[in-house]
């Protein structure tokens, strides 16, 4: 699958018994722009499924493109830079179809520059504008109409040296960047030049795991340490959880209840403890199937289904 997560089914033989296994993959989210709906899948006797936000619901996608611009506003309002810390893939061209269309619609500063600043992110998107078919409806009737890029003052950066001259942007900028949680990449030199200003904001899109920086500044920590050095955190902290590529609570629930035939068992991965608990006490609010949260490391017997 090129725009998006894989779902992947496997099919077992042993001592004449035939077992299917589902792996959710990163469960996308559903009515995205860029990206179709995950595919139903009708029968499976083990799901494995992911659980990143499956204690969690996303704020409704429909106001998205709504709360970005709010963002945008109060941070040129006071002068600073927006940095966005996004994952190259999907969520970057999220940003930037969202960005098309706020332009199209006339609702950004046309002088104001939008910087991705990742040279993956710029392969990446180069690879969505190829395909556009697999696009929705919508969006592609939209994105092949003329050139979308005329709506929006972007600039690609894709040498060391751009990416550095970007550091002395005093304001009234854009800069998209990864890594998305933060932890590599160009996006520290960005935090590091505008953490400790009041008048930046700091935008997460994206999901920040347990330790990464992304996720301590998320949290609130006053003092980060960034390439060695202590950097006060100071600039408006902010966060759009509907950019997010995995399904919520409420989405992973819709996927599994597709199903026409239901596992006989289910496996919840990828997720935090809290999450992890909380989807499986989704599922079993739902279905009486036995859930398995497993270990690290833990081997588990799969017996397959008795033919009926």
């Amino acid at each position: 699958h090129i725009l998006g997560a894989t779902i992947v089914e496997a099919w077992v033989e042993e001592n004449g018994k035939k077992s299917k296994l589902v792996f959710s993959g990163d469960l996308g989210n559903v009515n995205q722009p860029l990206v179709k709906d995950p595919a139903t899948i009708e029968s499976a006797d083990f799901l494995i499924i992911e659980s990143t936000y499956g204690n969690r619901l996303h704020d409704e996608p429909i106001n998205r493109s709504d709360k970005l611009l709010q963002v945008i506003n109060e941070t040129m309002a006071k002068g600073g830079n927006l940095i966005i810390p996004a994952f190259a893939v999907e969520r970057t061209q999220d940003l930037i179809y969202d960005l098309i269309m706020l332009g199209y619609e006339k609702k950004l500063d046309p002088d104001m520059q939008i910087f991705i600043d990742s040279p993956l992110a710029i392969a990446a998107t180069e690879i969505f504008v190829k395909n556009r078919d697999s696009y929705e409806d919508t969006t592609r009737a939209f994105m092949t109409k003329g050139d979308p890029w005329q709506y929006i003052n972007i600039h690609l950066t894709r040498t060391r040296e751009e990416s550095m001259q970007l550091n002395e942007t005093l304001g009234k900028s854009i800069i998209i960047s990864a890594s998305g949680m933060c932890e590599a990449g160009r996006i520290k030199h960005h935090l590091k030049h505008n953490l400790w200003r009041t008048e930046s904001t700091i935008l997460f899109v994206g999901y920040q795991a347990a330790g990464t920086l992304g996720r301590r500044i998320l949290d609130g920590d006053k003092i980060v340490t960034i390439h060695g050095e202590k950097v006060a955190v100071k600039a408006d902290i902010r966060q759009i959880i509907a950019y997010s590529g995995h399904a919520d609570r409420d989405g992973l629930l819709d996927w599994l209840m597709s199903f026409v035939v239901k596992p006989t068992d289910i496996f919840i991965v990828h997720g935090e403890d809290e999450a992890q608990l909380g989807l499986a006490e989704a599922i079993q609010q739902k279905l009486n199937i036995p859930i398995f949260i497993p270990d690290w490391l833990q081997e588990f017997e799969l017996i397959a289904r008795e033919e009926e």
